[in-house]
């Protein structure tokens, strides 16, 4: 029998796997940093007597959430603009802001805050595309969360590179250096079709099916986007990726809020996944994602915040339940996106989109330990009718109170366990007053 570090013994444990199971009575049994059993409560003491026992009696203990899709060191940028159509939020506010002060430890700086909110937060891995990922990989390393950060590709001159082969090449010697990382991974991250041509599109085609790593783009973000592709080449941006040999399942298309019946099989056929970003879709009015219909055709949709200057946070909790009711109101179905299968977006659905089912997203005997425990003893959760429902309707990320990865704990009991909170406030304010101060001279 494998030998037990510790005993978590929640009120309530739901493993994502099966779906919809709500177990009472349970504990999980941890070794190694991986599960090794969730059993009923009254045989594990006598099988594993000498484990450290973990009792959270009003919690629910569940898969650690997975951000499908973030930009982090843009919590920087928070607030910055708001109130703005994509484009001009981009071409006139964000691009700008970047050119100016996006440097290596701004990104480093920013990712920071970003993986303390999201680990705050229950989220336990997350998808990043950025400039600079060699620090992103590096501060998510420290803070010991799992992490898949995208070999960004943008065909615009940026402090990290000039050109596509720059930006492919650097990202290269990125994911050289993590290649043996027990938690952090590198990925392609092509920005979008109308800023990437063919020719490196292809080339990250090829490299990611030899190295075997996901693609993360944003495709059809806005109706405007689709158009203006037809406009320019004659074709709709997922017909040119297919041509392209792009569609495939390696690629994570985020947002995908303009997609035909046909383009729907498509995806299906090309084993595609899509990461809806339902509150940053929402803030910039690009558009509804049609997730029951891409569900129902059996395409794998994962869930993703997109960065804080266009959510503003990066609250896995409060982007289910967007999901759900987004999604309800949208397709005019009660019964769209129900709380398991939102849960299993933010979970199971995402470690699929990245690879990773076999190693995270659900709590099975041999993954790794990578979970939340969230209190349900606030009196916005009372009564507990449903576990599940309350975790996607009712509760809020102040209620997360632990979180592991790998069975190291990142958060315990509400604090911090990787990192000085307050050294991360002091520098991401020194950002703030640098940023202003120069606007007011």
């Amino acid at each position: 029998m494998p030998e037990a570090d510790f005993i978590i013994a929640p009120r309530w444990i739901i493993p994502v796997e099966p779906a919809g199971q709500i177990l009472t009575d349970h504990v999980a049994v941890i070794g190694s940093g991986r599960i090794i059993t969730i059993q009923e409560r009254a045989n594990a003491a006598e099988a594993w007597p000498a484990a450290e026992w973990v009792e959270r009696p009003e919690h629910v203990l569940l898969p650690g959430f997975i951000n499908a899709h973030t930009h982090g060191p843009m919590t920087l940028l928070r607030g910055y603009a708001d109130d703005l159509p994509l484009q001009q939020w981009l071409s006139e506010y964000i691009w700008p802001a970047e050119a100016r002060w996006a440097n290596a430890e701004f990104a480093r700086d920013g990712a920071d805050l970003a993986i303390l909110e999201m680990i705050r937060g229950g989220t336990t891995c997350f998808h990043d595309m950025y400039l600079f990922p060699d620090e992103i990989c590096a501060v998510a390393a420290e803070r010991g969360i799992r992490a898949v950060v995208s070999m960004i590709v943008i065909e615009a001159p940026t402090a990290w590179a000039t050109e596509a082969d720059e930006y492919i090449n650097r990202g290269l010697e990125v994911h050289d250096r993590y290649r043996d990382h027990p938690l952090v991974k590198l990925s392609f991250g092509p920005h979008a079709p109308y800023t990437v041509s063919n020719e490196p599109l292809q080339r990250i085609s090829t490299l990611a099916n030899q190295l075997d790593v996901p693609i993360q783009m944003h495709v059809h973000e806005t109706a405007d986007e689709v158009q203006q592709a037809v406009t320019d080449t004659g074709v709709r941006p997922l017909e040119r990726l297919d041509k392209l040999g792009m569609l495939n399942p390696l690629l994570n298309a985020v947002h995908m809020t303009e997609l035909n019946p046909e383009e729907i099989i498509l995806l299906t056929e090309r084993g595609v996944h899509v990461v809806h970003c339902p509150e940053s879709n929402m803030k910039l009015a690009s558009g509804f994602c049609p997730v029951t219909e891409l569900m129902q055709a059996g395409v794998n949709v994962a869930l993703g915040t997109d960065g804080t200057a266009s959510n503003n946070d990066l609250d896995m909790l409060g982007e289910m339940r967007s999901a759900a009711l987004l999604a309800k109101a949208h397709s005019g179905d009660a019964s769209a996106v129900n709380a398991a299968e939102a849960l299993s977006m933010a979970t199971l659905n995402g470690a699929k989109a990245l690879g990773m089912e076999t190693e995270t997203g659900s709590l099975v005997p041999g993954k790794s330990a990578d979970m939340v425990c969230i209190s349900l003893a606030a009196l916005a959760c009372q009564p507990v009718h449903n576990a599940l429902s309350a975790i996607v309707y009712s509760a809020t990320r102040d209620q997360v109170s632990d979180v592991w990865v790998a069975g190291r704990q990142l958060l315990a009991e509400g604090v911090l366990q990787t990192a000085d909170e307050q050294e991360v406030l002091a520098r991401t304010a020194a950002w703030f007053a640098k940023m202003h101060a120069e606007e007011d001279t």
